[in-house]
């Protein structure tokens, strides 16, 4: 039987497309959130992109929003965000039309070159009962639960194995993507392969808590791997859909992802700036402190606000440019945090990037936007230059520490 082919969607598609689809079918793709889906009549719905980009498999029916900065800088993106080891070759070269494929080669590679050494192994801490002693044993455990018996013994001991954080991110990232359509039969027999290599690492209960690991001489292999492996944790669910079938979803919010970052960017690139970068500042409007504002990013020296920046993933209005609640928003923030000047931080545009001026004010606002259609190096280098512009323009006064 022919499959059905994909709904494929741009991210700025305002029109949508029209698709038979079953009720449950219905649901389902509109739980998770990656369209807008509304009946049609007939059994006949129309898909609209709602804001989110990422691809979801309920059966045999694929629909993906295709990220117009394509696939591999999203990831990109992702990565970045949450990690500034992230480095622009560990998804360079990947398939960039389907978000599974491109995934799930993104992953096999760099878990293909993570192991090829070998399993990394290191220690671990474990308590169990054991009829002897090693290590140390848990007095209060064996006295709370053996209350006087000699045996078994509480204890705590160090294991030297390969069942350590590395190897669990790695193997459940292997596993989720095992289950996701779409996937050449070599490809998803490679990632069998690397699944058998980690045979007996526990695999991680879906929704718990990922744990932590540190970058050091002896996992630095594993450490492109690793990022990936947390990309595919954090944002791809596989979870029961309508009848017998599974749904797959990696599903993520542009302006979340543009916002991490441009926190995380900002952060690294005025790290050799005296003071601190704040992602999230928490501050307040008025005297009596009851209208909290939280720009994006604000950078202090001892406890003054010296720049202040709000990232926005907006297009230009066709008529009006950006939108105007953008300026008020930044003139809010300017004059609480008593600032001549605020950086709104756009993920594409075309307007000037001269100071917009507000009347009976020194407050100047400046529209900067970013070309994420670039490659990541290049990006990375808008993004210096605009935390060196910023500091350069700040008032002298406040650069001087208090």
């Amino acid at each position: 039987m022919t499959q059905p082919e994909p709904v494929l969607l741009g991210e700025l598609d305002r029109t949508g497309t029209i698709r038979r689809l079953d009720d449950d079918h219905a649901v389902a793709l509109a739980a998770t959130k990656l369209v807008e889906v509304g009946p049609e009549g007939g059994g006949k719905w129309r898909l609209l992109p709602a804001g989110q980009v990422g691809a979801v498999s309920i059966g045999d029916l694929h629909v993906q929003v295709q990220p117009k900065t394509g696939i591999s800088s999203l990831l990109f993106l992702l990565g970045y965000a949450k990690d500034p080891g992230f480095r622009p070759e560990d998804v360079s070269g990947v398939p960039d039309t389907d978000l599974w494929p491109a995934l799930a080669e993104s992953l096999v590679r760099q878990a293909e070159r993570a192991l090829g050494p070998g399993v990394l192994q290191g220690y671990r801490t474990v308590e169990e009962s054991l009829p002897l002693v090693r290590g140390r044993i848990r007095i209060a455990d064996q006295v709370a639960r053996h209350a006087g018996l000699p045996l078994p013994l509480e204890v705590r001991y160090d294991e030297y194995a390969p069942d350590i954080p590395e190897n669990q991110l790695l193997r459940t990232a292997l596993r989720r993507m095992l289950v996701v359509p779409r996937l050449r039969p070599d490809l998803r027999a490679r990632l069998a392969h690397l699944d058998g290599r980690l045979d007996g690492i526990q695999v991680l209960t879906p929704g718990a808590p990922l744990p932590t690991w540190r970058l050091t001489r002896i996992n630095a292999r594993y450490a492109a791997a690793l990022r990936l492996a947390q990309i595919v944790l954090r944002n791809q669910s596989a979870e029961p859909g309508p009848g017998e079938v599974t749904v797959a979803a990696f599903v993520v919010s542009m302006a979340k992802v543009f916002e991490d970052f441009v926190t995380t960017a900002l952060r690294e690139a005025l790290y050799g700036q005296p003071g601190r970068t704040d992602g999230q500042y928490r501050s307040r409007l008025d005297v009596q402190r009851t209208i909290p504002i939280r720009p994006d990013v604000v950078h202090l020296i001892g406890r003054r606000p010296v720049a202040v920046f709000d990232a926005k993933y907006k297009l230009e209005d066709a008529s009006s440019g950006y939108p105007n609640a953008d300026v008020y928003q930044m003139l809010a923030y300017c004059t609480a945090l008593e600032l001549d000047r605020g950086w709104l931080v756009y993920a594409q545009g075309t307007a000037p990037r001269e100071p917009l001026r507000v009347r009976n004010t020194s407050i100047d606002v400046i529209r900067y936007w970013l070309d994420l259609t670039t490659g990541p190096a290049d990006l990375l280098r808008q993004v210096s230059k605009l935390a060196a512009r910023a500091i350069s323009q700040a008032p002298e006064h406040l650069l001087q520490p208090a």
